[in-house]
C-alpha cells in the first residue's frame, strides 16, 4: 500500500500499522498509525514520525522517554496491561509527544501522557500516569540528554 504524505510517498504493509483502538487524545477517530525513523539508514527509534494513514496530514514527533530521563518509571494499571495484552510493562515500547515549535529552544515533551505499544500485537494506547511528578509539558532544552548536562528533567512549563 502507498500513502501521499508532506513528506512524500510512503509504502507500507498492512502489518506496519500500529493500532490504537480508542485513538489517541483529541484524535479519537484515527487509529492507525506507521512509525517511521527519522533516518531509515540507522536502527534508532529515540525519535519518530508517527503519521496517521486515515488523515496524513496528522503526524506526530515521538520520543523516547528513557533517552531523556533514564529514570522514567511510568506504572501502568492492571487494566492498561490487559488493554495491551501484556503480562508485565517491561514487555512494551513507551514514547511522548513532543510539540515542536518554531524555535527549537521551547520544543517541549509530554511524559504525562505517553503512548505504549505492544511491540508484538502492534496494539497501542495512551495513557494518563496518575500519582506522578510527569508534567504535560516539559521542555526538551531541561534534559541532560539534549543539552549535554545542565537543569533537572521535572523542570516544566
Amino acid at each position: 500500500m502507498t500513502i501521499q504524505t508532506d513528506y512524500g510517498v510512503v509504502e507500507y504493509k498492512q502489518e506496519d500499522l500500529v493500532i490504537f483502538p480508542d485513538g489517541l487524545f483529541g484524535f479519537p477517530k484515527l487509529t492507525r498509525y506507521l512509525l517511521l525513523r527519522l533516518n531509515e539508514e540507522e536502527d534508532d527509534d529515540s525519535m519518530l514520525l508517527m503519521l496517521s494513514v486515515e488523515d496524513p496530514h496528522v503526524v506526530f514527533v515521538l520520543i523516547n522517554p528513557f533517552f531523556l530521563c533514564p529514570d522514567y518509571s511510568p506504572v501502568l494499571t492492571p487494566e492498561e496491561l490487559i488493554c495491551l495484552d501484556a503480562k508485565d510493562s517491561e514487555e512494551l515500547s513507551y514514547h511522548s509527544i513532543c510539540v515542536v515549535r518554531s524555535d527549537y529552544l521551547e520544543n517541549t515533551v509530554n511524559l504525562k501522557c505517553p503512548l505504549i505499544i505492544n511491540p508484538k500485537t502492534r496494539h497501542g494506547i495512551q495513557v494518563i500516569l496518575e500519582n506522578t511528578l510527569y508534567e504535560y509539558s516539559h521542555k526538551l532544552r531541561s534534559f541532560p540528554a539534549i543539552t549535554g548536562g545542565g537543569q533537572n528533567a521535572d523542570s516544566s512549563t
